[in-house]
């Protein structure tokens, strides 16, 4: 089961094998990723027909050094080219990758057994609280006037609501006549987080404030 499945030369029986071994480990691999995150139908589809594509390459290159040296200068320029992708959308990319490898080798069963593994952990991972973040952390955002003092006006509150505060990040906003604070924060008691906010907005004018749980994408990975 773990031998290479392949010849030299390839054969076709040998191809069609690699190549539904590939097409499995995409399609399940989609499907795992696609029940435990919100995604979109582009990017499963690409999770599932990208073992394919890579089994096909590699097996194309079947030891010729000139042309491994070709794709691997192809595959450097591959890269997301629309909305930045989540950190997990770019572990998918590499798990179908290692699979279409293992497949354009030859070794069919490591690949299913590879994607099965992991796929796994990725359900163990997501649908348990094992590795979530702290559910009192927050990301907040703050919008203030220009001639506020940002310095101190709002330190009593996060004192007095947050156990730990640090200022992230100032930038202007609206051609330079807003603030906005960037703060990561730990929450006292997550009952009152409404009472914090309320606070805040009437120092700073009821201009926009935004509390989150995930980090802004200057943070991410």
């Amino acid at each position: 089961m773990f031998a290479s499945l392949l010849t030299d030369p390839v054969t076709l029986n040998g191809f069609l094998l690699c190549f539904g071994a590939a097409a499995l480990c995409g399609v399940l691999i989609a499907l795992t990723y696609k029940n435990i995150q919100h995604s979109t139908k582009n990017f499963t589809v690409t999770a599932a027909v990208l073992p394919a594509i890579v089994m096909t390459v590699i097996l194309m290159v079947n030891g010729n050094l000139g042309v491994g040296v070709a794709v691997a200068g192809s595959f450097s320029l591959v890269r997301f080219r629309s909305l930045p992708g989540k950190a997990s959308d770019i572990a998918v990319i590499f798990l179908a990758m290692g699979a279409g490898l293992a497949c354009g080798m030859g070794y069919a069963g490591f690949a299913i057994l590879m994607s099965i593994l992991v796929a796994v952990l990725f359900v163990l991972f997501f649908r348990t609280d094992l590795l979530s973040s702290d559910q009192k952390h927050r990301y907040i955002t703050i919008t203030i006037p220009e001639e506020l003092d940002y310095a101190g006006a709002f330190k009593d509150l996060f004192d007095q609501y947050t156990s730990s505060c640090r200022l992230q990040e100032i930038r202007t906003v609206n051609l330079g006549s807003l603030y906005q604070l960037s703060y990561e924060a730990d929450l006292r008691d997550e009952n009152k987080e409404k009472e914090f906010l309320d606070q805040i907005r009437t120092r700073n004018g009821n201009l926009t404030v935004r509390s989150s749980l995930a980090a802004p994408a200057s943070y991410e990975l």
